[in-house]
């Protein structure tokens, strides 16, 4: 800081800070450390000299603003510009310090939003779901309406290339969890029952989520991202420029193709999962291949087996629309479609979650 910056003249009641030359952002440090030490709560009138001053910068006008209300003093200046500066610089605070005062203390101001936007985002689900029913309507009206070009590419791509990580991570699962049950059943002689726990565990509930958790994350964030990235680029709206319907070419191949497929994945899911468990039966309960698959024929009914696969085009639903639908209301920048395609993954996983425990509480009470 320059030394003829601040000079300071006292007495006992009363200080006068005189400021000169360029009064900015680079000289703010070491003005702040020169008021410091100046024990200003000492002197009941203060004064700021702004008479020698040849320019104020906001950053310093903030600065003198604070000492002005923190000690009450007085700004002198022979500069209209610097009282011009420091009004602004009082405007623009009272703003900031209004808004923050509004963020900190209104808390229920802030979950009253939130849950209105939540309410907004749930009207606007339900809109895209009248919209895809209705065009499922018109949809399979005329034969020549139905898409198998479109259906086609889209079990290839969402489903039969899920096929290796769907096996693999059911036959992982299988296998994971026959070994943990293989160790509590060996302690108590009840090596057998590794096949009723097997069978009713994956068919109705392991084999259906673990299939619908990796389609989530695999096909449902690749389809809000490409979706999105279709928005971005202003592809859809080029679509109903020609006169094309988004929905009929992008939405229902997609909802179709998921729903067509899940049912396939699962009874896959079922086989892998179950070979995990035939392995690690044979291996750790010296229970052979050939009397386990016996023993589940006899004990597990196809009940549990079909329970599963009903499930599948329910799930397949969720994750399909949710992940269109966050496809579809994408912004347009990049930051959007990384923000839309975790949310849907998020939604999908927890719509999953929610419906299958509904068909375990509708199936148990209905006694399937």
């Amino acid at each position: 800081m320059p030394e003829n910056l601040l000079r300071t003249t006292s007495n006992k009641e009363s200080i006068s800070l005189e400021f000169s030359g360029e009064l900015t952002l680079y000289n703010l440090h070491q003005a702040q450390e020169s008021i410091a030490k100046t024990e200003l709560s000492n002197f009941k009138k203060i004064t700021v000299d702004l008479k020698n001053a040849s320019y104020l910068d906001t950053a310093f006008a903030l600065f003198l603003t604070d000492l002005e209300e923190e000690y009450n003093a007085t700004i002198e200046s022979e500069n209209q510009n610097f009282y011009h500066t420091l009004a602004l610089t009082k405007e623009h605070k009272k703003k900031l310090d209004k808004n923050y005062k509004i963020k900190k203390e209104n808390i229920f101001a802030y979950f009253g939003k939130a849950f209105y936007a939540s309410y907004l985002s749930f009207i606007s689900f339900m809109e895209f779901l009248g919209k895809v029913f209705f065009s499922f309507l018109l949809y399979f009206k005329n034969v020549k309406n139905i898409r198998l070009k479109e259906i086609a590419f889209e079990i290839n791509e969402s489903a039969l290339r899920a096929l290796g990580i769907v096996a693999l991570t059911s036959f992982l699962i299988g296998l994971v969890t026959a070994y943990q049950a293989a160790y509590q059943l060996q302690r108590y002689g009840g090596n057998i029952f590794i096949v009723d726990m097997m069978g009713i565990s994956i068919f109705r509930e392991l084999a259906p989520l673990i299939t619908a958790i990796v389609i989530a994350g695999r096909s449902g964030s690749a389809y809000t991202a490409q979706i999105g990235a279709m928005k971005i680029t202003q592809e859809i709206d080029a679509m109903r420029t020609m006169g094309f319907d988004p929905y009929t070419f992008l939405v229902l191949p997609r909802i179709i193709a998921l729903v067509i497929m899940l049912p396939i994945l699962i009874f896959v899911a079922d086989i892998m999962a179950m070979l995990g468990g035939i392995i690690v039966a044979d291996l750790s309960l010296d229970l052979p291949p050939a009397l386990f698959i016996e023993r589940l024929q006899e004990v597990v009914a196809m009940k549990h087996f079909y329970v599963g696969l009903i499930k599948g085009p329910f799930f397949a639903f969720l994750i399909a629309s949710i992940g269109i639908y966050r496809g579809l209301i994408v912004k347009d920048d990049t930051q959007s479609i990384g923000y839309n395609t975790t949310k849907s993954v998020v939604e999908s996983l927890f719509a999953v979650i929610v419906c299958d425990a509904v068909f375990s509480i509708a199936f148990t009470n209905l006694g399937i």
